[in-house]
């Protein structure tokens, strides 16, 4: 590419040290956009990301009203999923709903090998903003559990119980899923990178339900696993869940590049816990509907622990929702720069 690249975050990721903290939030492209509300008036999330041209667009806006340091591609964890044979509906209001949960060692031998040519749609996508972009493009994918609890439970959950039940009484079918996804994750992230992103961040969302020893034991081999295939694309890899902290010294054991944090714990608590990886966090996407001198002091204390040693990105614990003002993430984001900036000394680059 012959226009100047801003690489600041790739270099966070990566540990180094950079002149400013670089910033991008989760679900930047989403429903507090009047201009993505207009969208959905007329299309779904589906008929969006099958369309390169529109979804390059949604994909970029944020990136171009906020001046956020990354763009995350717009795309559903679910995206995959119909190739493997999953018959999935994004309802409005509900989310993903698969009507044949997967239950049974038939159900899961039914599943198929994700073929990257049924999702030809996102590697254009891909290659459209690797033509525009002037800042790094983040892939992503959903994490195992978190993908087999739509499928077992057909659809969201509050407790998982279906799910945890399976995984208890049923390891040779959870072994098998598992397996499945596993193979699927890694498939879909190179076929990902061989298209142009440039990092790429495992979404393993409601992993937070399980204890650490029930993550070590049912979970953390398929996701080592997973970044294992994934080193040798030499980007960055992220992990990131929700309520998921009593997790992070297993994250942090992984061949992965950096640690998510959520809003439950602080950045300094993470390194005193031997977190010595770069890590990404954590506002708590609540504090987004403050008052800004209330938004203000939580930023710099969040901002004074990060910048304590390189390697550290800032986001949201979690996702930005309808109800957040466009406007407070422009602020925040100039205020995440300015700040920063001047405490590391660093120039505008």
């Amino acid at each position: 590419m012959t226009r100047r690249m801003n690489d600041t975050i790739l270099k966070a990721f990566k540990g180094e040290a950079t002149d400013y903290v670089p910033v991008w939030y989760m679900r930047q492209a989403g429903r507090y956009q009047p201009e993505y509300r207009e969208i959905k008036k007329t299309r779904s999330l589906f008929e969006i990301t099958h369309d390169p041209e529109l979804c390059a667009y949604v994909t970029e806006l944020p990136v171009k009203q906020l001046g956020v340091d990354a763009a995350i591609l717009y795309k559903d964890i679910m995206t995959p999923l119909p190739s493997m044979g999953v018959d999935v509906e994004i309802k409005s209001g509900i989310g993903p709903v698969i009507d044949n949960p997967y239950r049974t060692m038939e159900d899961v031998e039914r599943l198929k090998p994700l073929n990257p040519e049924d999702i030809s749609y996102v590697f254009d996508t891909i290659r459209l903003l690797r033509e525009r972009l002037e800042v790094p493009l983040i892939g992503f994918s959903g994490a195992p559990f978190t993908l087999a609890s739509y499928m077992i439970e057909g659809g969201p959950s509050r407790n998982y119980h279906r799910t945890k039940a399976l995984m208890y009484a049923e390891p040779d079918v959870w072994n098998a899923l598992m397996e499945k996804l596993g193979d699927m994750v890694i498939t879909y992230a190179k076929a990902q990178a061989d298209a142009g992103i440039q990092a790429f961040q495992l979404f393993d969302s409601w992993v937070g339900t399980l204890s650490r020893k029930d993550y070590a034991r049912y979970i953390k081999p398929t996701t080592e696993r997973i970044f294992k295939e994934l080193r040798s694309l030499d980007i960055p890899l992220i992990m990131h869940g929700v309520g998921a902290s009593h997790q992070i010294e297993e994250w942090h054991d992984l061949p992965l590049d950096v640690v998510g944090l959520d809003w439950r714990l602080s950045v300094q608590e993470a390194r005193d816990r031997g977190i010595t990886k770069a890590v990404q966090g954590n506002l708590d996407p609540s504090f987004l509907l403050a008052p800004w001198p209330v938004i203000e002091e939580k930023v710099k204390e969040i901002l004074d622990e990060g910048m304590k040693q390189p390697g550290y990105v800032f986001n949201l614990g979690h996702g930005v929702f309808p109800e957040v003002d466009p406007a407070v993430l422009v602020k925040l984001t100039a205020f995440i720069h300015d700040y920063s900036r001047e405490k590391m000394g660093g120039n505008e680059s």
